[in-house]
């Protein structure tokens, strides 16, 4: 297992990804969050083909703050089932990797 995800997820809002990206680093589940969008996205939804904008959010985090950014992104966010993509970070300079550690720690 890796030590370090890079863990996305997407909104329905500008606001409401900026809000969900500063609450996971103020509370160092992330250290950082990048918001990017929008984004077309198509999906089947309860039964459904749906396409919407959705705006994108990647956290940056370890896998040990990983259980408890994953819920405070289902307790934040407005959807039923918030897409989490955890992808390993399999390299990454030491400098940053270190950072990124003293950033999430409890």
């Amino acid at each position: 297992m890796t030590d370090y995800l890079a863990v996305l997820t997407t909104t329905d809002s500008a606001v409401a990804a900026a809000v969900l990206a500063r609450s996971a680093v103020s509370a160092r589940l992330a250290a950082c969050a990048q918001v990017d969008g929008p984004v077309t996205s198509t999906y089947w939804w309860q039964g459904a083909v749906e396409t919407a904008e959705e705006w994108r959010i990647t956290f940056k985090t370890t896998a040990e703050r990983y259980p408890a950014l994953e819920a405070h992104v289902k307790a934040a966010h407005s959807y039923d089932t918030p897409e989490l993509v955890a992808t390993p970070i399999t390299a990454g300079s030491a400098e940053y990797l270190a950072w990124l550690s003293a950033a999430v720690a409890p």
